[in-house]
């Protein structure tokens, strides 16, 4: 059997990679020194043309079924690394087998969880962080996704707008089927509460966890809050048959979650005077949606929730009311969004992605005005943002796409410089 790459996007740098050499014998030539978390594979970091991915040696039949698995949840739209290629028929120079390869997309301005205690993350940020663990794993749910191991270290985290996004990085264990059963979705929840709790031991162990932190509280967060964000997104609502505002302030809360409705079961009780509502299909990143169709920016949840935000109190401080939403959306972003990115030196670039270094720049303004006594422009907030809070932030892109200086210096204009989804 000969080398057989089975690939979303050929490309000739992944055909010179050291195929004929195992994973971990691969030198600095190829690897790339990033962050990893905990596996029980061998991984490595490498650069495939201008991208950076992560190969993982596995059994073949297990690396097929995962990169097909992969594929299948990205055209759900659920936040998944991305599959890149399947490697199989590897052998060494003197003929002897190799294990297949897993090749994906590295997810850039992501950490594993150890990296992000290793740089010293506070106690009150630990919440935030199992919020993204238990969204993430009722998005799958929601769309039948079975996990199986459900775990910190089987993600990566992303920073978004002070709190963290989560995305699968490892669907090994996984199945995808039309609907999960409550015993399988049970399950889930049983097995992430054990492997956090087990992770969060070795945290502490390795004295990367603050003292006043206690394992067995965060693990009932995530079955608590998992229970109570499920029920919101698909259990029943009654409601009077007529208090239209209830209905409203229902569709609210659930927009206030970044969830959309796209069907609802409505039920008429016995007597006539009450209805009750039930959300047949939920989907997430309302505010992203919103935010993408009025300025075309890609960004997470919360920083799209609060860059809408934003934009209406431009609209508002502009008197701009009357003009249509997208044309308001769209000076915003051109006089305020964008310039403000592009203040960012590019030594700097690499800190904090453009939609959160914008976020964190508001929190500034917010500091510096109840300081000052009155609202500080926008633009002296992010010189002193830059100047006093940036070059003290470590670099979190952890890789640079290798690009012309121009390219770089174009590349905020978009919001999403150079793909920040996946790299």
């Amino acid at each position: 059997m000969t080398l057989r790459i089975l690939a979303t996007q050929p490309t000739p740098e992944l055909f010179l990679l050291p195929w004929d050499q195992p994973l971990e014998s691969w030198t600095e030539r190829h690897v790339i020194m990033l962050p990893r978390g905990l596996s029980r594979h061998v991984v490595r970091f490498v650069r495939v043309g201008d991208t950076t991915c992560a190969v993982k040696e596995t059994d073949e039949l297990i690396a097929r079924r995962e990169y097909h698995l992969l594929r299948d949840l990205k055209k759900l739209g659920l936040p998944t690394v991305a599959p890149r290629a399947v490697v199989t028929g590897r052998k060494d120079k003197d003929g002897e087998w190799l294990p297949s390869a897993l090749v994906t997309r590295h997810l850039r301005y992501s950490l594993p969880y150890r990296s992000l205690f290793a740089r010293g993350m506070r106690a009150d940020s630990l919440p935030q962080l199992m919020d993204a663990l238990v969204v993430l794993l009722v998005r799958l749910h929601l769309a039948g996704f079975y996990w199986g191991d459900v775990s910190l270290s089987n993600a990566l985290f992303r920073r978004s707008a002070g709190e963290f996004a989560a995305y699968l990085v490892d669907a090994e264990t996984g199945e995808l089927h039309p609907e999960l059963s409550a015993q399988q979705r049970e399950h889930d929840l049983l097995v992430g509460r054990e492997n956090v709790f087990g992770e969060l031991l070795d945290l502490q162990a390795a004295e990367l966890l603050e003292s006043d932190i206690d394992p067995s509280d965060v693990v009932d967060r995530i079955d608590d809050r998992y229970r109570a964000l499920w029920n919101t997104l698909t259990g029943e609502t009654e409601i009077g048959i007529n208090e239209p505002a209830s209905l409203d302030r229902w569709m609210e809360s659930l927009h206030d979650l970044g969830f959309d409705v796209e069907e609802m079961d409505i039920r008429t009780e016995a007597d006539g005077t009450r209805i009750r509502l039930s959300p047949r299909v939920v989907e997430a990143g309302h505010h992203r949606r919103e935010l993408r169709t009025l300025t075309g920016l890609d960004v997470e949840e919360a920083q799209a929730r609060r860059m809408l935000n934003d934009i209406a109190r431009f609209i508002a401080h502009h008197g701009l009311q009357d003009e249509s939403r997208e044309v308001a959306a769209h000076r915003w972003l051109t006089e305020v969004y964008e310039p403000l990115v592009r203040m960012v030196p590019r030594q700097l670039r690499g800190r904090l992605e453009p939609p959160e270094l914008f976020h964190e720049v508001l929190v500034h303004r917010w500091y510096l005005s109840e300081r000052a006594g009155h609202e500080v422009d926008i633009f002296d907030t992010a010189r002193d943002y830059i100047d006093t809070v940036l070059t003290q932030k470590p670099e979190e892109a952890l890789t640079v796409p290798v690009v012309s200086d121009d390219a770089l210096d174009d590349a905020p204009e978009d919001g999403a410089p150079l793909d920040p989804g996946v790299i």
